[in-house]
């Protein structure tokens, strides 16, 4: 994949968007969809099986949850219709600073403020990047668990 291509998945932080539960045009938003049509009715099933299977009680919560994935409605960071939870210094600042990812800023590693479980691994990732480049990282990063 070129490198024009991969700034459509990898956000300036290194997380690859196209891989979160909440894309618009993602993986998990398409599977929760055609699995929700697949399961439509199901629930006189899940309340059959509750008997034997106690977990199948919580169905509709499962439900509910596959209905919020399949709405996906987040364009990923470099999109004008980021839908993100988390408040991240690197979606606007990479702009401002004109640079595609973080570790290519001058003033790389900065002391910009991220939600604090995400520093230490946007550190790791932008530094891995640095090291065997964006393509590389991002073959190597689809490899691995989005979550």
């Amino acid at each position: 994949m070129e490198y024009v291509e991969v700034l459509k998945h990898l956000a300036p932080c290194g997380l690859d968007c196209s891989r979160c539960a909440d894309y618009e045009n993602g993986e998990i938003k398409e599977l929760s969809t055609r699995l929700l049509k697949m399961l439509t009715g199901y629930q006189r099933v899940a309340r059959m099986k509750a008997a034997v299977h106690p977990e199948f009680a919580d169905y509709e919560k499962f439900e509910k949850i596959l209905a919020y994935f399949s709405q996906g409605a987040c364009g990923g960071c470099r999109s004008d219709n980021v839908r993100c939870f988390v408040t991240c210094a690197a979606r606007t600042c990479h702009r401002e600073r004109g640079v595609d990812f973080c570790f290519q800023c001058p003033d790389y590693p900065c002391d910009k403020e991220f939600f604090a479980p995400l520093k230490k691994n946007w550190r790791i990732r932008n530094d891995r990047m640095k090291e065997i480049g964006v393509v590389e990282y991002f073959n190597e990063y689809r490899k691995m668990p989005r979550y």
